[in-house]
């Protein structure tokens, strides 16, 4: 399905509209690319999504940014990196020059502030579609259960015991920068998964 020039413009078309339309962030543009990537097309599998997104998440930058360069150097190589960082970043450009030249006027719309009230609980709705989404494949192991049909073969004990230890960790050690937990995450993915 991608492939060749075709293929790439058409990757660059899925992030331009992921990057169009994912107010609110990273985790919303990662739920948007987890449904166009994933669920409809099928050019990434869930498991290297994810894997995709804990290393975008732990490296410097947004994340979705970060997840778009690595979903086209994945698919492209350098080029489609390149290609899919600029479609997911050309909508915010665009939008931004315009609100720029209009800035004054635009601010002060009823419809504009209606839009934004709006837009609020919709964008904290979507950060929670993406944080039930993580959660379900990295702490639960629904498609074990159904398999198997032992409540046992649900939870992911090694990926549990490495949550609760780094929420411990974050609550009750005060002088400790969750960075550090990051790298510890990143430690634990690369050794036991």
């Amino acid at each position: 399905m991608f492939t060749g020039i075709l293929g790439l413009f058409h990757l660059f078309c899925i992030f331009f509209y992921v990057g169009l339309f994912a107010i609110g962030g990273g985790l919303v543009a990662a739920t948007f690319m987890q449904q166009v990537l994933v669920e409809k097309y099928g050019v990434i599998s869930q498991e290297k999504f994810y894997s995709m997104l804990a290393i975008s998440e732990s490296t410097p930058g947004p994340i979705g940014i970060n997840l778009a360069t690595y979903c086209g150097c994945e698919v492209y190589g350098p080029v489609g990196g390149v290609i899919t960082t600029f479609g997911e970043v050309l909508p915010s450009l665009i939008i931004i020059m315009l609100i720029a030249k209009f800035f004054a006027d635009f601010q002060k719309k009823p419809l504009v502030q209606a839009a934004f009230t709006g837009l609020r609980p919709a964008t904290g709705g979507m950060v929670l579609v993406a944080l039930a989404n993580v959660f379900l494949i990295t702490i639960l192991n629904v498609e074990a259960f159904k398999a198997s049909g032992q409540v046992a073969d649900l939870v992911q004990i090694k990926q549990t015991v490495f949550y609760v230890i780094a929420l411990a960790v974050l609550f009750f050690v005060k002088k400790i920068h969750p960075v550090f937990i990051v790298a510890a995450g990143a430690v634990f993915g690369v050794l036991f998964l």
